[in-house]
């Protein structure tokens, strides 16, 4: 098997490990394995909270829309429902945005699936 010598590809690795690991404490930002191990872990740890992230948000959502739902009359589930039987296709993100700036709007929303809750049971 022939001899290979990694001088210059070694020295790269371990230099964009470091420069990844800057700001770290102690031996964490200068030594290789130490380095190389908090990296690993922060990278574990950012690929977990990039997930959470998500579920944090849509958490947040349905809290805003509940507690704008209730001052309109309604509830969560209600309101959700009748959206649903509506056809009305906001999500989320958009019904908790309307929520907190602009409330008569959410209040038409609310009356729209209120309507639509109505005619189902009709």
């Amino acid at each position: 098997m022939p001899r290979v010598k990694r001088g210059t590809v070694r020295r790269a690795k371990r230099k964009r490990l470091l420069s990844r690991a800057k700001g770290y404490f102690l031996n964490r930002s200068k030594l290789h394995r130490a380095a190389k191990e908090a990296v690993d872990k922060a990278g574990n740890y950012a690929f977990i909270g990039r997930r959470r992230k998500k579920r944090d948000f849509r958490q947040l959502w349905i809290v805003r829309i509940n507690a704008a739902a209730r001052e309109n009359g309604s509830t969560y589930r209600e309101l959700m429902q009748g959206l649903k039987l509506a056809r009305v296709a906001l999500d989320r993100k958009q019904l908790a945005d309307l929520a907190v700036r602009d409330a008569a709007a959410f209040a038409r929303v609310v009356d729209e699936a209120r309507r639509a809750v109505a005619a189902a049971k009709a």
